[in-house]
């Protein structure tokens, strides 16, 4: 019998700039996603969401302005599904803290893109992402 799938949550944090909409992108390795993570037990997806982000970026101005809505990916890897919220940060002011499990950062970078400089660099399953954030915004 499957295991139903593991949760992670995250946050497309987004910022206006000039006439434009940036997306904050965060690269481990030669992957790039959404600031996001594992759901505790009994953790709600948004506030899992809003912790990971603020762990992995250390933003803590998120404003969901749009709600909280959301997009889930199909399951990938070992039975994952991820789940992103949308919300816009005034400051963009993102630093990349020191894990204290890993002992370095959990990403290399971060850039903040706006949509045609972010789609190339995102895998099909996140680019999926990008797109439905672009409608909402």
């Amino acid at each position: 019998m499957n295991s139903p799938p593991t949760l992670s949550a995250g946050v497309v944090v987004v910022r206006r700039s000039a006439d434009t909409w940036r997306y904050l992108l965060l690269r481990a390795g030669s992957y790039w996603d959404f600031p996001k993570g594992m759901v505790e037990p009994g953790e709600d997806p948004l506030a899992a969401a809003i912790r990971e982000t603020e762990e992995e970026t250390t933003l803590t101005d998120l404003d969901f302005r749009w709600g909280q809505t959301f997009i889930e990916t199909e399951p990938y890897g070992k039975n994952k599904i991820a789940r992103y919220y949308l919300a816009e940060s005034k400051t963009g002011e993102v630093d990349l803290p020191v894990s204290a499990e890993l002992g370095h950062p959990e990403h290399d970078e971060y850039l903040w893109l706006d949509y045609e400089a972010a789609r190339p660099l995102l895998v099909p399953r996140v680019l999926v992402v990008l797109e439905w954030a672009r409608k909402i915004i």
